[in-house]
């Protein structure tokens, strides 16, 4: 079975919901604070259950930057480091969708790999983690 349906839904689910949040009428940092609250995680579960590629979230993360950028009105050019570095001078309290959907992946290998029950440490399924 292949999961390449359920990619293309989330991101036409991401693309909806960053239209739905950008026609609403308030400021953007308080759109920028949806998006992280309230649409982000939405986006973060299919990822985990399905087989999602890397590819679609970051075409997902893409929207999500160019919609950030137009809500806190900084310039095109502003890489995505200076959005998402937690240690530079300028720390905006956002989260990365695709370091998040990296963690996810992570944290489900490991979960599956040091599990205390024999039989999910015997069956060992494949999991799509890219490199």
């Amino acid at each position: 079975m292949k999961d390449t349906r359920r990619g293309v839904e989330t991101v036409q689910f991401a693309s909806e919901g960053l239209l739905a949040i950008n026609k609403c009428g308030i400021q953007g940092k308080f759109k920028v604070w949806c998006l992280q609250f309230m649409l982000i995680p939405k986006l973060l579960w299919p990822p985990l259950v399905y087989d999602i590629c890397c590819s679609t979230v970051e075409s997902i993360e893409a929207k999500i930057n160019k919609y950030t950028r137009k809500w806190l009105r900084v310039p095109p050019g502003l890489s995505d480091v200076a959005m998402y570095f937690r240690k530079a001078k300028l720390k905006l309290p956002m989260k990365s969708i695709l370091e998040e959907y990296k963690c996810g992946k992570v944290r489900l290998v490991t979960m599956l790999e040091e599990s205390d029950d024999p039989v999910v440490k015997t069956v060992q399924p494949s999991i799509k983690t890219d490199r």
